[in-house]
């Protein structure tokens, strides 16, 4: 008996992700290498775009439904690091019947220019973008040099 089975590309895509992880030696679940299982790999990354001027750096995360109280902002030498952890939203009664937003820990990393001023970074959140301002030294923002005449 021949059975008619419903094409779903999600499904084809796990399977290759699957596939590829085990090659690779990584988990699906746990999403850490076999070799490495002690330390742990964050659950998703939240998009990020960076915008310079010439008095810094701006940069901007998406961190929808993550509080200020749930994130790390640290700066370690010239690395920038921001990691946190978006809960899913359970209460009693409630029973998810699709899921599509991430959910679990997240982190990343940046790697600053040697003409920043690490003292100078300022973070905040608005409307749930995670605002990161990052100044320039004073020697690296561009001066007018005065021309003299002879």
């Amino acid at each position: 008996m021949n059975a008619i089975i419903r094409w779903s590309p999600i499904r084809d895509l796990a399977d290759v992700h699957g596939s590829l992880s085990s090659i690779l030696g990584h988990s699906l679940k746990s999403g850490t290498s076999k070799q490495e299982a002690s330390s742990p790999s964050p659950d998703w990354m939240p998009v990020a775009d960076i915008a310079e001027n010439e008095t810094g750096y701006l940069l901007k995360i998406e961190v929808p439904g993550v509080r200020e109280d749930e994130i790390s902002v640290m700066v370690t030498d010239r690395l920038l690091t921001v990691t946190g952890e978006r809960k899913l939203e359970e209460g009693e009664g409630v029973h998810h019947r699709l899921v599509e937003r991430a959910s679990g820990t997240f982190a990343r990393a940046f790697k600053l220019s040697a003409n920043v001023d690490p003292n100078s970074i300022e973070a905040r959140i608005r409307n749930g973008v995670l605002e990161i301002h990052v100044a320039k030294h004073e020697s690296a923002k561009p001066r007018t040099i005065q021309i003299k005449s002879e």
